[in-house]
């Protein structure tokens, strides 16, 4: 199951904000919500800010994407400059969500504690990953909406706050869905191979796919990575293999999502995995 930007919040079963009670206002698909990713039109030629940030990738036909992190409060203060150099400035209220809290046993010590050695392994990772999300892409890769790269269980969820070993750590920042080693990942967006890296401390083998306008997906823990940077893939093409490499403790898909530096929640972009897994079932 597919669906288009136009059409994969209603299908998802979420609010939609449609708001355009001024010609020069904006109009959006999204939600306004802690971990929300929102799609904007604006007039071409015109320039974007969030909260006084500019947006630094918007399309020459003026559309653009907002991504609100884990504890973003608003209102969110959308600004737009025109082409003629007129300024107006919007408001936007911003829900807020409860988050699970999720436990997981049984990790190698040295996975929660990193030994003193690995930190600088640990701190090139993180800037590789860093680099891989600041390339920037206009080309048209978000039409073809999201699809889930792989369809099973839903094994753990965005924002849960994580205690590992009985550590509290930072929040999760995927969707993990529990399916075999070896199964085939899939490409949940066209976009352009930004990162394919064998094997990074934390999550292990790891790729990234730059869709454009700013939105990043990573998928990590994987056994098997079939695609090299610079790669350009569509929708549905196999580009690896679940694995269970870096920090897990058994083989599963961990999908992650970011909007420039705003991690944000992926299953805002695709339908409810209990639809998909029927729809498949059915055809099986």
């Amino acid at each position: 199951m597919r669906m288009t930007i136009s059409g994969m919040l209603a299908a998802a079963g979420l609010l939609m904000a449609g708001l355009s009670a001024e010609a020069a206002e904006p109009t959006y698909q999204g939600q306004f919500v802690q971990g929300g990713i929102v799609f904007g039109q604006t007039d071409a030629g015109s320039k974007v800010l969030l909260d006084d940030v500019a947006i630094d990738t918007i399309a020459s036909d003026g559309r653009f994407v907002l991504g609100f992190p884990r504890d973003y409060e608003g209102p969110a203060r959308v600004s737009v400059r025109h082409a003629d150099g007129s300024v107006e400035s919007f408001s936007y209220d911003i829900a807020d969500r409860e988050f699970n809290i999720q436990r997981i046993d049984g990790l190698a010590p040295k996975m929660v504690n990193p030994d003193p050695e690995v930190i600088s392994r640990i701190q090139d990772d993180s800037r590789q990953a860093r680099e891989a999300r600041t390339e920037r892409f206009s080309e048209d890769f978000l039409q073809s909406g999201f699809i889930w790269p792989a369809v099973g269980p839903i094994s753990g969820v965005y924002g849960s706050q994580r205690i590992l070993n009985g550590e509290p750590r930072a929040p999760h920042w995927g969707i993990d869905i529990a399916v075999p080693a070896g199964t085939p990942v899939i490409a949940p967006a066209d976009g352009i191979v930004t990162l394919a890296h064998p094997d990074m401390y934390f999550s292990g083998a790891t790729l990234f796919i730059d869709h454009g306008l700013g939105v990043v997906s990573a998928i990590l823990h994987l056994s098997e990575i079939d695609v090299q940077v610079g790669d350009v893939v569509r929708q549905g093409d196999v580009i690896a293999k679940v694995g269970s490499s870096g920090r897990s403790t058994g083989p599963h898909l961990d999908w992650r999502v970011n909007v420039g530096s705003a991690r944000i929640d992926a299953q805002l972009l695709v339908p409810p995995m209990e639809e998909v897994r029927k729809t498949a079932d059915a055809n099986n």
